[in-house]
């Protein structure tokens, strides 16, 4: 059965003008260590067989994109170099103790940006799907902040990848709540992920059951956190983000295709070869429902087009980057905070697109709107519109020395280098300083091979510098 269309009464949902709901404070915590893909290597060759699953699934490593991934420990760490795979408690505690520490952290950060008391903080809603103890993480996270354990507090499970987005909109909809009994809200957002150190169990299916499992090659470690308010009573704090309107949609039929299936020993990750392609195509008709909700957007004469935001996307793996970035004509420029986020700490699940968020502020000006998007299981879709704060209340933040990106029928231009995508096998990248790169291979939708450039212009005000990327993957491995 092939997958169906959002019922007609989701589609035609609408958000009223001036929710007053806003973003004061963001905040992002990742762990001190960086493993690049020869980390995978290393613990592969101490503990495991050569096979013909684990060549493959060493050959994909070295092209995911990823230069290094963010994680609690180093390559050896020692639950990830004991005779056997963590078990689940251990895995548990472990969690309890780096994972809470994580979070705190993360919620200091956008309390602390915030500039409100703790104390006046009324509701949490947390999310994880790498660690599933009860009473959940988030009961630990509020002692440690000294936040009044009977405040309202909401954990979300199952929801993987979109959990971030998610519990903002969760978040949201209290905040509307308090608003229609004329209460303040201050609603702090927490997501934690600890994949790293279920890196030996995915090593243990790959020799076991030879199967290219991907998931090990692409996860890593954060906490990131973001305070939510409905603006009553609230002393002319800042704002990051003004929230406009969100959407979530499952894709029918699809829950077989995304998921993270509990197991003795931690968690699998299940990516099978349609996400990519699901993910891309839910895109385009989600954004137009999300556009069409909200009035705000209507005030102009010619309609707006995707390339009229910026997007925070949630950089689930390279080629789903670039099948959203293709289905919705975007250029890298658009994508930017993705790509970045991508590249330099890995996937990590819920938390990311907290992150990418507030690197794409960081990264200066922008866009005035701004798309969010993830996927998670089931496959459910989350997407938000936001709107950057109004340039009379912007705090000054170092800008990148602006990119000038073109993408038209595969081909980018970004500051003056060039990159292509067509149906030749091993071509190369040219840079115009005489220099080339050997990228490798990814897989387009009819299962042909091309050499996929995926660039990205990175900033931090100090420097600009373009990466080049490339995932290699045949097509029944696709993620």
């Amino acid at each position: 059965m092939s997958p169906s269309a959002v019922p007609e009464s989701i589609a035609d949902d609408h958000f009223e003008p001036d929710l007053n709901l806003s973003l004061l404070g963001l905040g992002v915590e990742y762990p001190p260590y960086r493993v690049g893909p020869e980390a995978l290597e290393v613990l592969a060759k101490r503990f495991y067989p050569t096979s013909a699953a684990l060549k493959k699934v060493l050959s994909i490593n070295r092209f995911t994109g990823i230069e290094t991934r963010a994680t609690i420990g180093e390559v050896d760490h020692p639950l990830v170099n004991q005779p056997n795979a963590p078990t689940i408690k251990q895995l548990n505690d472990f969690f309890q103790q780096e994972g809470v520490r994580l979070s705190v952290n993360a919620c200091k950060k956008s309390v602390q940006e915030w500039g409100g008391r703790i104390e006046d903080i009324t509701h949490i809603v947390s999310t994880t799907c790498t660690n599933s103890a009860n009473p959940g993480f988030d009961h630990l996270v509020i002692k440690e902040l000294g936040i009044d354990c009977n405040v309202e507090k909401i954990l979300l499970h199952g929801v993987g990848c979109s959990g971030g987005l998610a519990a903002i909109r969760t978040a949201a909809n209290l905040a509307l709540g308090s608003t229609y009994r004329k209460k303040p809200a201050r609603v702090l957002v927490l997501a934690c992920e600890i994949s790293s150190l279920l890196v030996r169990s995915e090593l243990d299916s790959i020799n076991e059951e030879q199967q290219t499992r991907i998931g090990v090659c692409l996860f890593s470690d954060c906490a990131s956190s973001a305070v939510l308010s409905n603006g009553i009573g609230e002393n002319e704090s800042e704002l990051v983000y003004e929230m406009l309107g969100w959407r979530h949609e499952i894709i029918n039929d699809t829950a077989g295709d995304l998921g993270f299936d509990v197991d003795p020993l931690g968690w699998k990750v299940v990516l099978s070869p349609r996400v990519p392609s699901l993910s891309a195509k839910a895109v385009e008709p989600a954004f137009q429902n999300m556009v069409n909700s909200i009035p705000e957007l209507h005030k102009a004469s010619i309609p707006l087009s995707a390339a009229d935001f910026d997007w925070a996307l949630h950089p689930g793996g390279s080629l789903i980057i670039t099948g959203i970035e293709q289905a919705m004509n975007l250029t890298q420029e658009h994508l930017r905070a993705s790509y970045d986020i991508y590249m330099n700490y890995g996937n990590s699940s819920s938390a990311t697109i907290i992150s990418v968020m507030n690197r794409l502020r960081e990264m200066g000006d922008g866009r005035d709107h701004v798309i969010a998007c993830a996927f998670g299981p089931g496959i459910a879709l989350e997407m938000m519109v936001l709107r950057r704060r109004k340039p009379d209340v912007q705090m000054s933040i170092d800008t990148a020395e602006p990119s000038n990106t073109l993408s038209t029928n595969g081909t980018s231009t970004v500051n003056g280098i060039t990159t292509s995508c067509d149906d030749s096998l091993n071509s190369e990248l040219t840079i115009t300083n005489g220099a080339t790169s050997k990228n490798g291979l990814s897989t387009v939708g009819n299962g042909e091979l091309c050499t996929n450039k995926i660039s990205a212009v990175i900033g931090n005000g100090s420097e600009s510098h373009l990466r080049s990327a490339a995932n290699s993957l045949p097509v029944e491995d696709l993620d």
